[in-house]
């Protein structure tokens, strides 16, 4: 059997995380099924949705504002 080839990085946009979160919060669909009809890895999903919690203030870690003010500061540096 050969190897798989490594999937390709894929960017999102904000939006499109945002309903994706939405469609696991809502409780029809597992997050397993949202990744898999979303062609998405689980793991991807997961890590949106702990970042949608700490950007709502349910989870202790910096915000998506917090995120990206860092990496601007160390490119800067």
């Amino acid at each position: 059997m050969g190897k798989m080839k490594p999937r390709p990085r894929r960017s999102f946009t904000p939006e499109f995380k945002a309903e994706i979160v939405e469609l696991c919060q809502r409780g029809d669909l597992s997050v397993g099924q949202v990744a898999k009809d979303f062609d998405l890895t689980e793991t991807a999903v997961r890590q949106w949705i702990r970042q949608g919690e700490v950007d709502a203030g349910q989870r202790d870690g910096l915000t998506s504002i917090e995120r990206e003010e860092l990496v601007a500061l160390r490119r800067e540096n």
